[in-house]
């Protein structure tokens, strides 16, 4: 019997009784889900300080604006790497190893960053950053996924988007901090503080418990249990009940649960369930990048300065607004999510988004034909970029994550979901390092107004495959 379909008959036969008597949120399991979360942390603050600092680092070096794209995106394009390496990775070394070694990469191209004597240096430590970053955004929703309960899953696989958020609004807040300081010195220790979340990441893991997906996988099966008892408000009973499902999933063929042969069943053999599985989570963190949220993120000091916002500290008090809603909306999405379910939260988030960017579009290009620059102009693009991102947290941003480590069966998780987020990042990096190029040709409403027709398309696969 297929792994879904054994599942099936045991969540059928015992685990609804279980979760509807064990629903509330075990201590130790929201402890190391918020822990291991906390590794998605360094992508949003550098997302965050890099709006701002890139102000700085232009100035500093004398950059182009095809150089700022360069600089920009290269940490989501080389994130690539690591979010290929980190499926067979962390089912070598285990998903808490992996953590650490995502921190650790991090930790180096922050020192790197902060420390660069030139350009060519400042792209060397983007570069390692950006493996770290790809490590980081695969093993965090996958070892939150594979410890949490089923009946909490959606609150606790929403912390990497969370934490993402929080990061950025971080990144912000020392943007505005820092921005009196001398320009040689200010952009260094925004890029540079980045080094500090990553010890006490490396620090905290150091004291999680392993994955019981991968304790089992590795035979490890009564170390399986005892981590499953700390996690499982339901003490022994839940435990044993969580333990069956993943026997019950490694009773396909060994070879597969170990990790070989999955791409096979991924790409040359899927089933019908797989190929459409593989098809949702693909096009899911596709759409999640192709709707430009970073790009906007990242960009928008450019986009308000063409609006006639011109000193640097206003810049960045519009980003820290920026970042104050996201944050807002991204809570209330993990707090809702069991509640209201996926679906509905995606779609409204994505049509909220298509709204969003449409009225920046219609802002931006008024300002673009207007001399004056009225006030009210700007504050529509206000409104609406606030919008957009407030969108973004309530759908496509937390429920990516949670989608793309759920949706996979266990044995097919850890490179599945390397395969979906290889794909978030390549979209990321291909928007961020193109965003200012195509500005300059079509303007920033016509970017808007693209992006908008995009999240349109994103709205109508949601609707059919999620």
């Amino acid at each position: 019997m297929a792994e879904p379909e054994i599942k099936r008959d045991i969540e059928t036969q015992h685990g609804q009784q279980i979760a509807s008597r064990r629903g509330r949120l075990n201590r130790f399991t929201l402890a190391v889900a918020l822990l291991a979360s906390t590794t998605s942390i360094l992508l949003g603050y550098d997302i965050g300080v890099m709006s701002g600092a890139a102000l700085y680092i232009k100035e500093y070096f004398k950059l182009t604006s095809i150089q700022q794209e360069i600089l920009i995106g290269s940490l989501n394009v080389c994130s690539l790497i690591g979010s290929l390496a980190s499926g067979k990775t962390s089912d070598w070394i285990g998903r808490r190893y992996t953590i650490i070694l995502a921190a650790i990469t991090f930790l180096i191209g922050a020192l790197l960053m902060g420390l660069a004597p030139s350009f060519g240096f400042l792209m060397a430590g983007r570069v390692v950053a950006g493996i770290g970053v790809g490590y980081s955004l695969m093993i965090a929703p996958v070892y939150t996924a594979e410890i949490s309960p089923a009946a909490t899953r959606g609150l606790l696989g929403s912390f990497p988007e969370v934490f993402i958020t929080f990061g950025i609004l971080l990144g912000y807040v020392f943007n505005y901090i820092l921005s009196d300081l001398p320009e040689n010195i200010n952009w260094r220790i925004m890029l540079g503080v980045a080094a500090i979340p990553s010890t006490i990441i490396i620090l905290g893991v150091l004291v999680m418990p392993e994955s019981p997906r991968w304790l089992v996988m590795k035979g490890r099966r009564v170390e399986a249990k005892e981590v499953l008892v700390k996690t499982s408000e339901g003490g022994v009973e839940e435990a044993e009940y969580r333990l069956q499902l993943l026997l019950a999933s490694s009773t396909s063929s060994d070879e597969n649960f170990q990790g070989q042969g999955v791409w096979k069943d991924l790409f040359l053999r899927p089933t019908p369930a797989v190929q459409r599985i593989l098809i949702a989570a693909i096009g899911i963190n596709f759409f999640m990048q192709a709707s430009g949220n970073d790009a906007v993120i990242y960009y928008t000091p450019e986009v308000f300065r063409s609006a006639g916002i011109h000193k640097r500290k206003q810049l960045v008090l519009v980003t820290v607004i920026m970042g104050i809603f996201k944050t807002l909306f991204v809570l209330l999405s993990a707090l809702y999510l069991d509640r209201f379910g996926r679906r509905p939260l995606l779609l409204l988030g994505a049509s909220g988004m298509v709204v969003s960017l449409t009225g920046l579009g219609l802002g931006s290009i008024y300002l673009h034909r207007s001399v004056e620059k009225p006030v009210w102009a700007i504050a529509l693009c206000v409104v609406a970029v606030c919008a957009d991102v407030s969108f973004f947290s309530i759908g496509l941003g937390p429920i990516t994550w949670v989608y793309s480590s759920e949706i996979f069966p266990m044995r097919l998780r850890a490179q599945g979901t390397s395969i979906a987020v290889s794909v978030n990042r390549l979209v990321s990096g291909a928007v961020s390092m193109s965003f200012l190029s195509i500005a300059e040709k079509i303007t920033f409403a016509g970017v808007f107004f693209v992006l908008a027709g995009i999240t349109t398309l994103g709205v109508v696969f949601l609707s059919v495959f999620a």
